[in-house]
């Protein structure tokens, strides 16, 4: 897939990202609205990342540090970077919506890769997020396990479900000549 690539946010790329997220959350009422999604941006920029597929916008996805079993008020912005540094070992996947024209690629998966392997390096432990649009079949095939214990803010509905899933430590080949094992990367 030479015509994709993920990269960080862009000042352009709000109109776009606002456009696609009304597009996906208007009908079902969940649609936070620009000032919204900035601040989440603003409150984790190196863990939020739009995608570029075939010349043109493909999709985003917002991801910040919250605590394990909490996330994001839908009706409330984030208060600048309150959550920078407050999120301890967990990365929450606030957002992930693919342009309709690149759907049924792949690309979901391959910016959740993205997003894998940028919070390894960045030391977190577990990934969280939550299911709405009754999509916890597919997360769960993702490797998220389903919270239905876990209280959520009623900005979100009652069918939404919160899931989170471990974030294994990256394997690497061990150097010639040691013991194969598993290091942390």
């Amino acid at each position: 897939m030479t015509d994709t690539r993920i990269r960080l946010f862009r000042e352009g790329d709000w109109d776009e990202v606002a456009a696609l997220e009304e597009r996906a959350y208007a009908a079902s009422g969940l649609s936070e609205g620009r000032e919204a999604l900035r601040s989440r941006h603003r409150a984790s920029p190196s863990t939020c990342f739009v995608l570029e597929h075939a010349g043109g916008f493909g999709g985003y996805l917002l991801a910040l540090p919250y605590q394990l079993f909490r996330c994001p008020d839908l009706s409330l912005a984030e208060e600048g970077a309150a959550q920078e540094g407050n999120g301890g070992s967990n990365l929450h996947t606030h957002d992930l919506v693919i342009a309709e024209r690149a759907r049924g690629r792949g690309l979901a998966r391959r910016m959740l890769r993205h997003l894998e392997e940028t919070g390894r390096a960045a030391g977190y432990r577990t990934l969280s997020m939550v299911a709405v649009h009754g999509s916890e079949a597919l997360w769960s095939r993702l490797g998220y396990r389903a919270r239905p214990e876990i209280g959520l803010p009623a900005s979100y509905g009652a069918e939404a479900l919160y899931m989170a899933k471990p974030l294994e430590p990256a394997v690497t080949d061990p150097a010639p000549g040691s013991s194969p094992r598993a290091e942390v990367g």
